[in-house]
């Protein structure tokens, strides 16, 4: 007689699941920047930035609109979601220092350097800390995903 399986306690992440959403973007962006480092031409770096430019901010305002409030009751969060708009902030500074300039050396390749450092410190934070708790609430990351998804469509759109 076969026993029915028991169900995973820990749960897998599925596309359209509004970590996964997250994880996606986050991945293209550590791609890009990896991307930036072996770049030469003003004219290569100059392109690569202004895709980490808009994605950054485009994940940053979906998360700051849509997923942090939906996760900050749930989680009964006081330094997570705080901590990560701060952050935030940080990040979006330099943006505005790399975000329509010309490459011009050192500085502008250092603050992008800077840059992807600051973004990976965030991610690791995020997704070894605050996911896992999203993960063992109730919310409805379907839901959530889909909100997000199609925010970050509107937002991309107008970017173009």
């Amino acid at each position: 007689m076969a026993t029915a399986k028991k169900p995973s306690a820990k749960k897998t992440v599925q596309p359209g699941e509004a970590t996964a959403i997250l994880r996606a973007d986050r991945k293209l962006v550590s791609d890009l920047f990896e991307e930036f480092e072996g770049a030469r031409s003003s004219a290569k770096k100059s392109k690569i930035v202004a895709q980490i430019c808009r994605e950054l901010t485009v994940h940053a305002e979906i998360e700051e609109e849509i997923f942090y409030p939906a996760v900050k009751a749930p989680l009964k969060d006081k330094e997570l979601v705080p901590e990560a708009t701060v952050e935030h902030a940080t990040l979006k500074d330099l943006i505005a220092q790399v975000e329509g300039v010309e490459p011009d050396g050192e500085m502008y390749d250092a603050k992008v350097k800077v840059m992807g450092e600051y973004v990976k410190h965030h991610v690791k934070e995020e997704q070894n800390e605050m996911f896992p708790k999203v993960k063992a609430t109730k919310l409805d990351m379907f839901a959530l995903g889909e909100k997000m998804l199609a925010r970050k469509q509107e937002l991309m759109a107008a970017r173009i």
